[in-house]
């Protein structure tokens, strides 16, 4: 059949199973959305207050939902808005396509108004970008572009179309989409045998957990590891529910504001087995003096991630899940029970532990764990309110905690929550940012209440950049530059202003009834939660050192 170039735009879309897409119009991309009004009800468009963040609504669908998310831009700045959102996917291994239009063809290389070699832009920020200069190519890219987003390692692709494309005619074929792909698998018999009696003959195993295992879909196989090897679990802020934050093997997250716990067990290890995790810098501390005495583990989709950071003794390059499936029938039951109770031991004297005299983000999260009573899926800007949100909620699904772990893309988790709402309305969805980061992209607010998006944004205002202020505090002198937002803003009338429901906490009285009604109301909420400027985040590594070194408030105190 004949179809023009925006029209083929809007069938492949709907050939990928798209239902949602998140963006925003302007003149090069006119013809897309017009297309787009004509099957508004196929597929739903959310715009967005900004292009940024439309990126992170995608993000945060495709992250709640396991599925492709879309986002779409015009051309110029437009593009270039996105760019942010792009580069957090990119970090965290998330499926994502941006589709965005630019100027006609005999335009291009001429500064035309609002001209960006988009394409060029996020070469190094996507898993491949391209630029469409002939609607006869249009239909093969788009579907090279999901196809490439969800394959091996998953990550953003983007698809830029000359305007002249999106109006011109050519012949369509719909092409139906293979619904399962095969899970790879690049190692060899003996290579998986190597590492299964490399875990049978250890005798203080610990698994890493990292975030391809709630993208492969690991979980179960993951829990029968531990069972098979009788051994503790820790993670990273991207593993965050891919093992059961309430079962006993699970010591809590790793590295710089990892507990004690995780930190102090994975430097007794005899074994570490990094099961779809990076090594990043940000968990192994000095590279140097990492799991010194242990033999190391990687399990992973990316070969490229293999010895990267961290020389290891074993590996197997493939899907996790099909990867453990096949590693999992090579282990005979294990049993190490001098090894587990060392771990209990540690869990005892060293639990996460605060301040609870006077209200404290972490009892916010804690009595928004029990009022949930663990099932929401929270997503969070980047900071101290993050690491807290990490530590205190218990995740014991994969898919319920959503955050910018590569890039740290601050006024990434209200965009996100939208995206995991529109994606899973059934769900409770919370994000919880602090005022600074709140201050980026609190536009979004008026996205959600255009559409009655039932989210609740929790704002943890402490009248500072928390997280800068407390490197400033141990280890500037306490010269505190440019991190103090003492000024007139009040956020619950900015919240009323753009259409949603607000209320303010300052007793630790008012948490818990308070997070009730808001989730009762099922309409977009603000709650400020007014906290102690200089509250910091425990356990602590500093940058470069040891995890061993990890310390907290009560060592802290003991020094000074």
């Amino acid at each position: 059949m004949q179809l023009n170039g925006s029209e083929i735009v809007i069938e492949c879309l709907k050939e990928q199973g798209v239902d949602t897409v998140f963006g925003y119009p302007g003149g090069s991309i006119l013809n897309i959305y017009d297309a787009l009004y004509k099957h508004s009800n196929e597929i739903r468009h959310i715009l967005t207050s900004h292009e940024q963040g439309a990126a992170h609504a995608a993000d945060g669908y495709a992250r709640a939902t396991g599925r492709v998310g879309v986002c779409m831009a015009t051309s110029g700045p437009g593009a270039t808005n996105l760019v942010t959102g792009i580069a957090t996917a990119y970090m965290d291994s998330v499926p994502l396509v941006a589709i965005t239009a630019n100027v006609n063809l005999p335009a291009l290389g001429k500064d035309s108004f609002q001209e960006v070699d988009i394409a060029g832009v996020v070469m190094p920020i996507t898993k491949h970008s391209f630029i469409v200069k002939n609607v006869d190519d249009l239909a093969t890219t788009l579907r090279r572009a999901f196809d490439i987003a969800t394959s091996d390692r998953p990550g953003p692709v983007l698809v830029d179309i000359t305007k002249d494309v999106t109006a011109a005619v050519t012949e369509f074929e719909p092409m139906p989409v293979k619904k399962e792909k095969e899970r790879i698998k690049k190692y060899t018999k003996s290579e998986l045998e190597e590492v299964s009696q490399l875990l049978c003959k250890a005798h203080k195993p610990f698994i890493y957990l990292g975030g391809g295992a709630i993208i492969s879909e690991a979980s179960r196989e993951v829990a029968e590891l531990a069972e098979l090897l009788d051994c503790p679990v820790c993670d990273t802020l991207m593993g965050k529910g891919a093992f059961d934050g309430k079962s006993p093997r699970y010591t809590g997250m790793i590295g710089m504001h990892g507990t004690k716990t995780s930190n102090l067990g994975v430097s007794e290890c005899d074994l570490l087995i990094a099961l779809g995790a990076r090594f990043s810098d940000r968990v192994i501390g000095n590279p140097k003096k990492f799991c010194e005495n242990a033999k190391i583990v990687h399990i992973d989709i990316d070969a490229a991630e293999v010895n990267k950071n961290i020389r290891v003794d074993a590996s197997l390059i493939g899907d996790l899940k099909a990867t453990l499936t096949e590693l999992n029938a090579l282990i005979t039951k294990q049993s190490h029970p001098e090894w587990m109770a060392r771990i209990a031991e540690l869990k005892e004297k060293y639990p996460l532990k605060y301040d609870n005299s006077k209200l404290a983000c972490p009892y916010v999260i804690e009595m928004l764990d029990k009022v949930t009573e663990g099932k929401a899926i929270i997503t969070t800007d980047v900071g101290q309110h993050q690491m807290w949100a990490a530590q205190y909620y218990s995740y014991t699904k994969p898919r319920t905690f959503l955050s910018s772990g590569g890039l740290g893309t601050m006024g990434y988790g209200l965009g996100a929550c939208i995206g995991a709402q529109v994606g899973r309305p059934d769900e409770t969805c919370v994000n919880i940012a602090g005022d600074g980061c709140f201050r980026m992209n609190m536009n979004e607010l008026a996205t959600a209440s255009r559409y009655n998006i039932p989210i609740v944004e929790v704002v943890i205002n402490n009248s500072v950049l928390g997280m800068v202020r407390q490197w400033q505090t141990l280890f500037y002198g306490k010269r505190y530059s440019q991190t103090i937002l003492n000024d007139a803003v009040d956020y619950c009338k900015v919240a009323e202003a753009l259409g949603c429901t607000a209320f303010r906490i300052t007793e630790s009285s008012q948490v818990e009834e308070t997070l009730k009604k808001a989730i009762a109301l099922k309409k977009p909420v603000l709650i400020e939660v007014v906290i102690p400027e200089d509250d910091k985040v425990f356990p602590m590594v500093p940058a470069g050192a040891p995890i061993s070194e990890v310390f907290d408030g009560d060592d802290l105190a003991k020094r000074e």
